[in-house]
C-alpha cells in the first residue's frame, strides 16, 4: 500500500463522535451531587410531616400514600408502570440491601415519593453495568470483564449512586452506533483479508497511528468508519490489478 494511495482516504464526518466527546462525566456527577441534595431536603420534609401527623393522631398509616409514602407494593406498582424491568423480589431486595432509601413507620417499610421518582428517572437516563454491557455485546466482541475493566479505567464514564455504578444511556447508545458503523481494527484486518488484501496488524496499526488511514478513538479502542475502509479496499484493488 503506497503512502500517496493511503492519503487519498477521505475522513468521514460523523456527528455521532462529536456527541460522544461531549459527555463530561465530571459535570454529570457534580449535577448529580445537586439532584442527591434535593432528593434529601424532600425526603426529610415528607418523612417528618407524616410522623407528626400520625404522633398527633390525625391520620392513619392507610392514607401515607396521600403525604408521599408508598407501601413496598405501590412502589413496585409504579416501578412497572414506568416499565422497569425488575422483578418484585430483586425490588425488595434492594431496598433490604438499602440501594433503594426507605423508612420505618411502626413495623412497615415506606418509600418516599421522591425516592421513587428518582430512582425511576436513573433509568431513563443511565444503564446499570449489566444492562450496558448486555447492550454493548450485540454489537462489540467483548466479554463481562473486559467491560468492567473500562469502566475501572474510565475508557467508559459511569457514576456511582449509592451502591450502584451507572453508565449514562447516551454513551452505550452511542457506542452501539459506532460498533454497527465502524470497524474496529481486528474487524477491519478481516474485512482486507476477505478482500484478498493481505496486510499485517503492526503495519496496519502503524498507518493508524500515522493517521495516514482516517479513525476515531473511542473508549480506549480504534474505530474506522466503514466507508472510509471500502476506500481503503477499493484503492488497493485497483493498484493490485496494475
Amino acid at each position: 500500500m503506497g503512502r500517496k494511495k493511503a492519503f487519498e482516504l477521505k475522513p468521514k464526518s460523523d456527528p455521532i463522535i462529536n456527541k460522544i466527546r461531549k459527555i463530561d462525566i465530571n459535570n454529570i456527577a457534580d449535577k448529580r451531587i445537586d439532584e442527591e441534595k434535593e432528593v434529601h431536603d424532600a425526603v426529610y420534609q415528607i418523612v417528618s410531616t407524616a410522623q407528626n401527623l400520625i404522633d398527633q393522631g390525625r391520620i392513619d398509616k392507610s392514607s401515607l400514600k396521600n403525604y408521599g409514602l408508598y407501601t413496598i407494593e405501590e412502589a413496585y406498582r409504579e416501578v412497572k408502570r414506568n416499565r422497569i424491568p425488575i422483578s418484585f423480589r430483586a425490588f425488595g431486595g434492594r431496598i433490604e440491601r438499602k440501594s433503594i432509601y426507605s423508612t420505618k413507620i411502626g413495623r412497615k417499610r415506606y418509600i418516599p415519593e421522591p425516592v421513587l421518582k428518582d430512582w425511576v428517572a436513573l433509568h431513563k437516563k443511565y444503564y446499570t453495568v449489566r444492562e450496558a454491557y448486555e447492550k454493548v455485546r450485540k454489537n462489540l466482541n467483548i466479554n463481562l470483564r473486559a467491560f468492567i475493566g473500562r469502566i475501572e479505567k474510565n475508557s467508559v464514564p459511569s457514576i456511582k449512586i449509592g451502591t450502584q455504578r451507572w453508565v449514562p444511556k447516551e454513551y452505550i447508545d452511542s457506542l452501539t452506533y459506532i460498533a454497527q458503523n465502524y470497524y474496529d481494527v481486528s474487524t477491519a484486518l478481516k474485512q482486507l483479508r476477505k478482500n484478498s488484501i493481505k496486510l499485517k496488524r503492526n503495519a496496519f496499526e502503524r498507518r493508524l497511528d500515522r493517521k495516514r488511514i482516517p479513525h476515531v478513538k473511542i473508549g480506549g479502542r480504534r474505530f474506522i468508519h466503514k466507508d472510509v475502509l471500502n476506500q481503503l479496499i477499493k484503492i488497493e484493488k485497483n493498484r493490485l490489478r496494475k
